[in-house]
């Protein structure tokens, strides 16, 4: 099978799998399963930000949040340790899962490492494609998800969330996020993070 039948064929598996998700998003008038629009939509921000990003990047950006509802938010502790450990837990699932695919596909051993490597975050900043990756995820939060949690919380709580999430991109990716589209209170409260 050659590389881009594997992507396409590894893509169609991830999308089947996080079609099953019972959580749904309503985008546009269409109703998805959320995981299922997440992964396309981190896979749209990817292909605009990095657009020859290696395979193994765009594997990863696909797989990022494989079937997360599998383990729910509520089967921690609601508080920052829960939350950590829960983060923590679910990369490795992540990981484990995405492996299982690929090598099901045929992928090989050096490639599987390396997404599974990006999927556990290793060395941000230090390493290009994993800084890449937190780009895009932080870059997808504040295109489609970011004023709808406006809405949900005050804004301390979203001015410390923007200042967490700035810290984590680049000057690349930071220059991308301020060319996005914002309502004015977004955009107030990011001017007033960046302050």
């Amino acid at each position: 099978m050659e590389a881009s039948q594997k992507l396409s064929k590894a893509f169609e598996f991830f999308d089947a799998a996080n079609a099953k998700d019972p959580n749904t998003e309503v985008f546009e008038g269409k109703t998805y399963p959320k995981e299922l629009l997440y992964a396309q939509r981190m896979t749209a921000v990817l292909n605009e930000f990095e657009p020859g990003a290696s395979e193994a990047l765009q594997l990863t950006a696909r797989c990022q949040h494989i079937c997360r509802w599998e383990i729910p938010r509520e089967s921690y502790e609601m508080n920052r340790v829960g939350y950590l450990q829960w983060r923590q837990e679910l990369k490795k699932f992540h990981a484990q899962k995405a492996s299982s695919i690929l090598a099901k596909i045929g992928y090989e051993k050096q490639l599987i490492d390396r997404v599974t490597f990006l999927l556990l975050k290793k060395k941000l900043k230090r390493d290009e494609e994993t800084q890449t990756l937190e780009d895009v995820i932080c870059l997808v939060f504040l295109k489609y998800y970011y004023e709808p949690f406006l809405v949900k919380h005050d804004d301390d709580k979203i001015i410390s969330i923007l200042q967490k999430t700035w810290k984590k991109m680049s000057g690349k990716g930071q220059q991308s996020a301020l060319q996005l589209d914002f309502s004015d209170r977004g955009a107030d409260l990011i001017a007033k993070a960046l302050a």
